[in-house]
């Protein structure tokens, strides 16, 4: 049974650190450019390194190319470890932006960088540094617990703080990724308190978890890290679906009164989504202002009294009621597009007589633009439906 869980611990080592680059890499823009993401950034990329120099494949090379070889391997690897350590630190000062806290990080990595290699330089000639199941610690006692004593520092103070304000935040995205840290960094703690364990009383029963513990940290780190890519993703798809539903609407109403528009439409719906004439984040925003705007000067093409009428007419096509509002409007714009398009008159100053829904005027006097997309997809699918294309054929 130990056998089969030291086993599956290291089959997860490559997958652990693939993760973990590849959410390094996509990370490092925006973190790089954010002061408070690039601790958080940093102890992921130290902590990606350290664990791609335990690889068992490049423990084995390592061991095969000698023992001063070995041994710098396992140095570097522990210095980067204890670097990460400190990164990790230093995320957490800058969280709770204490400046005192932040000096004390710094402090604190530099004196365990140095104290470890004093003591490396210090004890008798041997390879790679180790915990053997049996025997004595290599290159000495001393060092591994100034090696222990910095991640485990490090990671207690890490839960604590993403424990504390994951239940503070009343951002999902930031809750999600602070649990996630701080759960991947539990079982980094769980890892040294078993090196601790074996070094102060040669207590060898947790070893065999000891590569799960450790790569499950780094599939848990590498999601932590991705949590606002995966929310800017969903984000993006949302506003993708949106922008989708609200073109032929808008390409109508656009054609008809083209000065509303910012840029001149695209020529297909997938060009226009793959090809934005304006960045992609404000793609449904300047969609949703030029649909109403449109709206807004169809207005004058509107007879006093019809979108009433329409409304009546959708509840007796069955229409639910939360949705007649969308099938009237729908059915007053073709009206009003065509008699725009066909060089009718107009009544300017009566665009005041077309009854907004409460959706448009509260996102017109400063409310949420999300709920007002969402009316306006339901007009754009009632504006597209065959019953009321029909109807406005109708004498």
């Amino acid at each position: 049974m130990a056998a089969d869980l030291t086993d599956f611990g290291n089959w997860l080592a490559v997958p652990s650190v693939v993760c973990l680059w590849l959410a390094v890499l996509l990370r490092a823009p925006g973190a790089l450019r954010s002061p408070q993401q690039r601790g958080l950034w940093l102890a992921v990329a130290t902590a990606a390194a350290a664990m791609t120099l335990n690889l068992p494949d490049v423990v084995s090379y390592a061991m095969t190319r000698g023992a001063g070889y070995a041994h710098t391997i396992g140095l570097v690897r522990n210095l980067i470890g204890v670097l990460s350590a400190g990164a990790v630190l230093y995320f957490v000062a800058a969280a709770t932006r204490g400046r005192r806290l932040r000096l004390a990080s710094c402090a604190a990595t530099a004196a365990w960088l140095t104290a470890l290699v004093a003591l490396d330089a210090a004890a008798p000639g041997h390879g790679t540094h180790a915990m053997p199941p049996v025997g004595d610690p290599v290159p000495s006692l001393a060092y591994w617990l100034v090696l222990i004593s910095a991640h485990v520092i490090a990671n207690t103070v890490c839960v604590a703080l993403c424990w504390r304000y994951s239940r503070r935040t009343e951002s999902r995205g930031l809750a999600a990724g602070l649990r996630l840290f701080g759960l991947g960094t539990a079982l980094a703690g769980l890892f040294w308190l078993a090196y601790l364990a074996k070094a102060l009383f040669a207590n060898t029963w947790a070893m065999p978890a000891l590569p799960l513990l450790m790569n499950l940290h780094g599939l848990l780190r590498a999601a932590a890290i991705l949590v606002p890519t995966l929310f800017t993703l969903r984000s993006t798809f949302a506003d993708t679906a949106t922008a989708w539903r609200l073109w032929p609407l808008w390409r109508d109403l656009v054609e008809a009164v083209p000065h509303v528009a910012l840029n001149k439409p695209r020529s297909g719906r997938v060009v226009e989504l793959l090809w934005p004439p304006v960045p992609r984040n404000l793609l449904v925003y300047r969609k949703v202002i030029e649909t109403r705007d449109a709206i807004l000067i169809l207005g004058e093409y509107v007879r006093p009294g019809a979108l009433e009428q329409a409304r009546g007419r959708a509840a007796d096509r069955g229409i639910p009621e939360q949705r007649r509002t969308a099938a009237a409007l729908a059915r007053v714009l073709k009206d009003a597009r065509r008699a725009k398009l066909a060089g009718l008159p107009g009544r300017p100053g009566e665009a005041a007589g077309l009854e907004l829904p409460a959706a448009i005027q509260s996102s017109n006097e400063g409310g949420d633009l999300a709920d007002e997309a969402r009316f306006l997809v339901d007009v754009a699918e009632a504006y597209a439906s065959p019953a009321t294309t029909e109807e406005v054929k109708a004498p």
